[in-house]
């Protein structure tokens, strides 16, 4: 696949695929397409959030008040903070705010944070899609003591029973709809995403821009060829792991929003893949060995950014050892590890993808997000599993909810 914004290539070898499956899954793909492509324009249906229809359930003249704040804190866990994260880090330099972001259980930081920051000067966004997410409650409670009429603090949840929406009423606090029929990884072209986007300064109609056209001018091409080949994969069980190895810090917070997708999706019935965020070329010294002389059980997402750097190496004679070096930048010595890395791949037939980023902006962000979004899902309903539920997580959090009470 390749447009102005990025390219995205297969290199997975037939000894991986059973043909069988193959030509049993592009039967079913077919039928998939025609029920998403439908699904795009229906009122509450997850594939909604690619239309042009697609309504947000927050007014921009209501967010205005909130648009002083110069510092953000973004309290959540999974898919109500992993969007927003992406975003930030995507598109860090274009943003003049700072960002705090609590997605864990991490008292220093939480503690450091409540000791050294005026709060007041904080606008606190809280996002939980059930209401009563553990972590997410605890850690706005550390951090914030909440107030009647609280005027930096915005909480989104499902407007229903549920503990943050029942303390909107109560303290009379600003409060915004987590859609029910949107779970958290897939949340980020909604509200989740797209308000705490907005109050970053980010241009949310360029994320929301042409998604619906995007999936037509690939649905039966890319789409097709690469939903019915990871469905092979996940079903064949040849290669268990998916290691993403990433080239730009840029893609960080992106791939782990991937990984929490990837997994909680097609992670079901004994069917799934391993996702893993690997550090290059830093991994080229650690774990590099493993990929290339370990199982191969493993296919491989390399993750790059064009970048354009003008500062030089100047070494010219210092040492004859690393001559080579003169009069190159950083980008171009990464850039030329990876290129050794996947000729090495292709030499030795390890599978992989390659995408290759070509530009850093909101278009090409929201088309990566709904790329993602619809190859898993899509992938899961070839395999014949949901991938909108994550029934296993339930049971650890009922066990949880038992242990604190």
């Amino acid at each position: 696949m390749k447009n102005n914004k990025f390219i995205f290539e297969n290199n997975i070898y037939p000894k991986y695929l059973n043909k069988k499956l193959s030509n049993k899954f592009y039967k079913k793909y077919f039928k998939i397409e025609k029920e998403v492509t439908a699904q795009i324009d229906e009122p509450e249906n997850v594939y909604n959030i690619l239309s042009k229809k697609f309504r947000l359930s927050f007014k921009i003249k209501d967010l205005q008040k909130f648009k002083k704040y110069k510092n953000i804190a973004i309290i959540g866990m999974g898919g109500s903070v992993l969007g927003s994260h992406a975003i930030f880090k995507f598109l860090e330099k274009k943003i003049k705010k700072n960002l705090f972001f609590f997605d864990n259980i991490d008292y220093e930081k939480a503690l450091d944070f409540k000791q050294q920051i005026n709060k007041k000067s904080v606008l606190f966004i809280v996002i939980s899609k059930s209401g009563n997410t553990i972590e997410t409650i605890s850690n706005f409670f550390f951090i914030n003591k909440i107030k009647k009429n609280q005027k930096n603090l915005i909480l989104i949840s499902e407007k229903k029973n549920n503990a943050l929406f029942e303390i909107s009423k109560k303290y009379n606090l600003f409060h915004v709809e987590h859609k029910h029929y949107i779970g958290g990884r897939y949340s980020v072209l909604s509200e989740v995403g797209i308000l705490p986007a907005y109050l970053m300064g980010i241009n949310i109609f360029s994320l929301r821009k042409n998604l619906k056209n995007f999936y037509l001018s690939i649905k039966g091409s890319f789409l097709k060829e690469s939903s019915v080949k990871v469905a092979n994969i996940v079903c064949h069980k040849k290669l268990k792991s998916l290691i993403f190895l990433n080239y730009s810090p840029r893609l960080e917070k992106f791939l782990y929003w991937c990984q929490q997708l990837i997994a909680e999706s097609l992670g079901k019935k004994g069917k799934g893949l391993m996702p893993v965020i690997s550090s290059a070329p830093k991994d080229h010294h650690s774990a590099l060995q493993l990929y290339l002389d370990g199982p191969k059980d493993k296919l491989f997402h390399i993750f790059s950014l064009d970048e354009n750097v003008r500062k030089k190496i100047k070494i010219k004679k210092v040492s004859k050892y690393i001559d080579y070096l003169h009069n190159k930048d950083l980008i171009e010595i990464r850039n030329a590890q990876k290129e050794a890395l996947i000729k090495t791949f292709k030499k030795n037939k390890i599978p992989f993808r390659e995408l290759k980023i070509k530009k850093y902006d909101e278009e090409t962000l929201s088309q990566l997000f709904s790329y993602f979004i619809l190859e898993i899902s899509i992938v899961g309903k070839i395999l014949g599993i949901n991938p909108f539920d994550q029934p296993a997580v339930e049971q650890v959090k009922k066990i949880t909810k038992i242990n604190l009470s």
